[in-house]
């Protein structure tokens, strides 16, 4: 759900919708790869809440535990490419490299974020930072919420917040 100003009223609605298959090629002691797909379809129910294009998003992951699994750093590589959707939207070419860090204590966790993203398509920077605090609620099912701040001469926003449910299987 996305909540945006457009032409000066407030909306509320669908934005793009997505998946992803992610895999673990490598795992060992205290560190591991990982690779990502996820396609994002252009299902905006406005031009404000998205791209009004597919868009497929390959990554790949570097993660390393310290201090006895007590901290977590990930870093990360994607690239945002669309492929169809409308010819009257501008085509989506993004680039992030992304680097979190998380500190766990009992069933919660703390993390902060950077990621650094150049849409190539603007030839400008969209970057953005969050502080995150999360919980554990079953053994498979977790919630956070991180407010975050967009820097960067092209950035989308000025401030956000995001609250969200993981399910893990």
């Amino acid at each position: 759900m996305i909540s945006a100003n457009t032409n000066e009223t407030n909306k509320t609605g669908i934005g793009d919708v997505g998946m992803g298959i992610s895999y673990i090629p490598y795992m060992k002691n205290s560190q591991g790869i990982a690779v990502r797909a996820r396609v994002y379809t252009n299902s905006a129910v406005d031009p404000a809440f998205g791209s009004g294009k597919w868009v497929v998003m390959p990554a790949f992951f570097y993660g390393r535990y310290f201090n006895s699994k007590k901290n977590l750093w990930i870093s990360s590589f994607e690239y945002q490419q669309s492929f169809a959707g409308s010819s009257q939207r501008n085509d989506v070419s993004i680039a992030v490299l992304e680097s979190v860090l998380f500190q766990f204590f009992g069933k919660n966790w703390v993390a902060g974020d950077v990621a650094l993203r150049y849409n190539n398509t603007l030839n400008g920077y969209q970057n953005n930072a969050y502080v995150e605090y999360g919980r554990r609620i079953t053994p498979t099912n977790l919630v956070y919420i991180h407010p975050s701040v967009a820097f960067g001469g092209d950035k989308t926003y000025n401030y956000g917040i995001e609250a969200g449910v993981l399910i893990l299987f």
